[in-house]
């Protein structure tokens, strides 16, 4: 029989105020452990919280981007549930009032457009974090108590662990983009919970899930679901049940491991939180949020094909980080071509980054000192394959190409006198070569040119050596 795997994805997303979601404690990330912290956040009888609008501001935009309906009532709620690390024993979250519901994002899939509903994005605080010291101890840093998370909620529209990858990457652009969440999945700020199970294909009733908590990186959330899904497919068809848990992953053996038995809502006994007010919001102030949204990464893929004339591969790469895409229209606003400044950005800057362990943020180089070095390519001072070696001694040490060139004594050798001279020298070192050439075999043209560059140190200028070495091996003819 055949199965195939129906996934949801709960990811949670810390947002990017100052202060926390209850009280004005900071957010800032690495503070010394339980710095941060007051008696609101720490839960101390008689305090009361007061509700961050910069938080609800927030969330009201990112339900805007994924095209959610914008509820005018919503309201908090009790989760009451044991928390080591929520002091108060219950966590003040949106039950069945959530700020925004019934979205959707779209994402491509081996060149098809595909839509994955977001049944609600709702608003919460979150949790502290657990501290296990190898001596047997257990310690809480409260810091990250009442920071605000926001919980985005897909309907169970994705069928393979490759589209929940690119579901979630997608998802952390746009928060990226719109400024609300940093996205660092290392630091905890973006994670997911994914709900998983497999059916025969072809039916259209549920297969019992299973959760997987707490995963932090794009590849860990591809991998545990591979293998959470075979777990699942083996068990039935050895003729068990899968059982309704909350599972872990472990990234060093590869594999999920069982937690806990999933609770049902009904476990977390919800009631509406008594001391905050319901949220309403009003058209107005829905308005002036969307006065506020930037060009969204979608909107920017389709300008950049149809202002820039760029293929769709290039608009996708540009516009994944909004760092990169303002990046590249700063550099063809200075005059560099859209399609050569794409070809630089995607084949020599981003390999750099990468091998630095960078992005765009961090990097030196400015638009600016690529349009400069495009510019001496174009005026002949140098060939291309020399830009490339200047263009990373830029990214580098800061210098800018011309005074690269100048040090080095790159300039492109553009006398014809210069190359055929070594022309010359090439054809009475290969005489062999030249028979088979004048034989027929044409294809020989490219190594009379690899040695006519590597003579130059790469110095002569590629096209007048291609035309000058035609005429130099047809004499005599």
């Amino acid at each position: 029989m055949q199965y195939e795997a129906v996934i949801g994805l709960e990811v949670h997303a810390q947002l990017l105020t100052e202060s926390k979601i209850f009280c004005s404690c900071s957010t800032q990330f690495g503070a010394e452990p339980n710095t941060q912290v007051c008696p609101v956040c720490l839960g101390m009888p008689g305090v009361l919280p007061v509700l961050n609008k910069r938080a609800v501001e927030y969330t009201i935009k990112t339900g805007l981007a994924m095209n959610c309906r914008i509820a005018p009532y919503s309201r908090f709620a009790r989760k009451n549930y044991f928390y080591p690390d929520l002091p108060k024993g219950y966590q003040i979250s949106q039950y069945e009032l959530p700020l925004c519901e019934d979205g959707y994002l779209e994402i491509i899939v081996n060149g098809e457009k595909i839509k994955i509903r977001i049944k609600r994005i709702h608003l919460e605080e979150d949790a502290g974090k657990n501290i296990h010291d190898p001596s047997g101890y257990s310690f809480v840093d409260f810091n990250r108590t009442g920071v605000p998370l926001m919980e985005i909620v897909s309907e169970p529209d994705i069928r393979s662990p490759k589209e929940a990858a690119l579901y979630m990457k997608k998802l952390r652009t746009i928060l990226r983009y719109l400024g609300v969440c940093d996205g660092n999945l290392e630091q905890g700020s973006l994670r997911c919970d994914a709900n998983v199970s497999v059916r025969p294909v072809g039916s259209t009733e549920f297969g019992v899930k299973t959760e997987i908590k707490n995963i932090n990186s794009f590849r860990f959330v591809e991998k545990a679901l591979e293998y959470e899904i075979k777990r699942q497919i083996k068990l039935l068809q050895a003729g068990e049940k899968i059982i309704q848990e909350t599972r872990l992953w472990d990234s060093q053996t590869g594999t999920t491991q069982s937690m806990r038995s999933k609770e049902e809502a009904h476990d977390y006994r919800y009631f509406p939180e008594p001391d905050l007010v319901p949220v309403i919001v009003s058209e107005e102030w829905i308005e002036e949020i969307k006065k506020t949204m930037p060009e969204l990464p979608d909107q920017k893929f389709e300008r950049f094909i149809k202002e820039y004339g760029l293929p769709e591969y290039d608009s996708q790469i540009l516009t994944e980080e909004k760092a990169l895409a303002e990046w590249f229209e700063k550099a063809v606003t200075l005059g560099g071509k859209p399609k050569e400044v794409s070809n630089w950005i995607m084949v020599e800057l981003l390999r750099l980054l990468n091998e630095d362990g960078k992005d765009i943020t961090e990097c030196r180089l400015t638009p600016q000192e690529l349009v400069e070095l495009l510019t001496l390519i174009e005026k002949g001072t140098i060939n291309r394959n020399t830009a490339k070696d200047v263009f990373e001694e830029m990214y580098k040490t800061g210098k800018s190409a011309e005074k690269i060139v100048k040090e080095k004594g790159l300039t492109q050798i553009s006398d014809s006198s210069i190359i055929v001279d070594a022309i010359k020298e090439v054809i009475i070192k290969n005489p062999k070569e030249v028979e088979r050439f004048k034989a027929g075999e044409e294809k020989l043209i490219g190594f009379f040119v690899g040695q006519v560059m590597k003579l130059t140190k790469g110095k002569a200028n590629p096209k007048l050596v291609n035309e000058l070495i035609l005429q130099e091996l047809k004499k005599g003819e």
